[in-house]
């Protein structure tokens, strides 16, 4: 973070300094809700959750070299107390990006923000420093941490914002305010808490609403309700896509054997070809959009495709590909699952497996509400049409679904399976694996099956797996 004094901090979120011997003292290190994660010079931010209060850690972190505690109560240590504290994390985040200079990129989507986010990440910091999102933290409280990270040496800070209503893009994007807002699809992801594509529609859309005029909203012109939403915007608006319309496109899209997409980008800079290490078609549109939002800050296309050809997986348990010493190969994409991303593996994993066997170990789309039995029986049915060897369905109800799709749409019989759990996943797999085999392993993060990847990597240890 910028170096702020505690009285400067006790300002900016309206907070009352308790037991600080001198509120000149300055905050030059990170600003931490994990008292594991504290340096010398943090703040530590202290939740009461449910299970874990940080306000229990307060003597333990200024041990480990913290100033001070942002507490929503006094401590017996400096802290500044105040009535809200995840308010107050916003406001200091808020008051540091004005003071940066640095321009901020903001992103969502209902699918492949992580992934996208690590890709505009990658290209721009081949430019300049750059400060992006870790993982997945792009809520409430990951934003403005993220934020807060960034330094005076700073030039571009990537944000990734999710949703779960109407409203919460328009909080976050209120606390950093992007100069560059970036919006790559509308899926099902969340739709059962969002009540309909149009809801999640609009909730993204927020993103751009609050654009200023000499800003940039970057839609993907191949969804037509992130199109739609160049309405809402008075910022430029820029294109990406596989449409003739789009500014920034790919033409001549092919994957190479090992299912790795290659493309020639055309942007409005000129035209330069990129082949990806990543693996997945899909991950043509997430590149397109990283190249957009590069284009937009000054990159020509060569600079743009060699950084996009150059930038693998910085977040785990997406899409990583790993192959063991026998030839199997073992595609952890356990992270997360929605309908979109589900079929975009299942895709990948054609075209990785062809001339071998391949297995689709699938869990828990969660979050789908009246759309889950049609979701994960339209998902069993795909795994059938791009001849997956073998449909491995796991857990409950919903793992039923997948199973009872793909029986019906192609009489498989032995050819796919349903089991209670991971272990019995792991179990079957242990015995039936053959050299050469390709295995994606893909759920909702509830479902936890990226311990059904780990245990065929590593052999893992009997009953652990099932012990989550």
């Amino acid at each position: 973070m910028i170096a702020l004094s505690l009285a400067e901090i006790a300002a900016i979120v309206g907070g009352q300094t308790y037991d600080i011997p001198d509120p000149a003292v300055q905050v030059t290190g990170p600003v931490v809700r994990d008292s594991r994660e504290v340096e010398t010079g943090s703040l530590f931010v202290a939740f009461a959750g449910e299970r874990v209060d940080g306000h229990d850690f307060a003597e333990a972190v200024i041990e480990a070299g913290a100033v001070a505690v942002l507490a929503s109560r006094p401590v017996g240590v400096p802290a500044i107390v105040v009535a809200d504290v995840q308010a107050a994390l916003g406001a200091l985040a808020r008051q540091v990006v004005e003071r940066l200079g640095a321009t901020l990129v903001a992103l969502t989507g209902s699918a492949g923000k992580t992934s996208t986010k690590d890709l505009i990440a990658q290209v721009l910091r081949s430019k300049a420093p750059t400060v992006f999102t870790p993982g997945s933290l792009n809520n409430e409280i990951g934003l403005p941490l993220t934020a807060l990270s960034a330094t005076e040496e700073t030039k571009f800070l990537v944000l990734e914002m999710g949703a779960r209503g109407i409203g919460h893009i328009r909080y976050l994007a209120d606390l950093t305010p992007p100069k560059i807002g970036l919006v790559l699809n509308v899926g099902t992801a969340h739709i059962g808490e969002f009540g309909g594509r149009e809801q999640i529609a609009q909730a993204k859309g927020e993103l751009v609403e609050g654009l200023p005029e000499d800003g940039a909203a970057v839609l993907n012109a191949d969804d037509p309700l992130v199109r739609a939403m160049a309405s809402r915007t008075k910022a430029r608006v820029i294109l990406f896509g596989e449409s003739d319309e789009a500014d920034v496109r790919a033409e001549n899209v092919r994957l190479t054997e090992t299912g790795q997409p290659s493309f020639s980008l055309r942007t409005p800079s000129g035209c330069s070809d990129v082949t990806m290490r990543l693996y997945g078609e899909h991950h043509v549109s997430n590149a397109l959009a990283a190249a957009a939002v590069a284009h937009e800050l000054g990159m020509s296309a060569d600079e743009i495709a060699r950084a996009l050809s150059e930038a693998g997986s910085l977040s785990r348990w997406r899409m990583e590909v790993t192959e063991r010493p026998d030839g199997v190969t073992v595609v952890n994409d356990a992270y997360n699952a929605n309908p979109e991303s589900m079929r975009a593996a299942l895709r990948a994993l054609a075209a990785m497996g062809k001339g071998r066997r391949t297995w689709a170990v699938l869990g828990q789309m969660a979050e789908l509400g009246d759309e889950a039995l049609a979701e994960h029986d339209a998902v069993g049915r795909l795994a059938v049409r791009l001849n997956v060897s073998k449909l491995v369905a796991v857990g409950g109800r919903e793992a039923s679904w997948l199973q009872l799709g793909a029986y019906n749409e192609g009489s498989w019989g032995e050819e796919s399976v349903h089991v209670s759990d991971a272990q019995a996943a792991v179990d079957l797999l242990r015995s039936e694996l053959r050299p050469g085999d390709v295995v994606l392993v893909k759920a909702s993060r509830s479902v936890g099956l990226e311990r059904v990847a780990q245990a065929l990597l590593d052999g893992g240890v009997e009953g652990e797996v099932a012990a989550r």
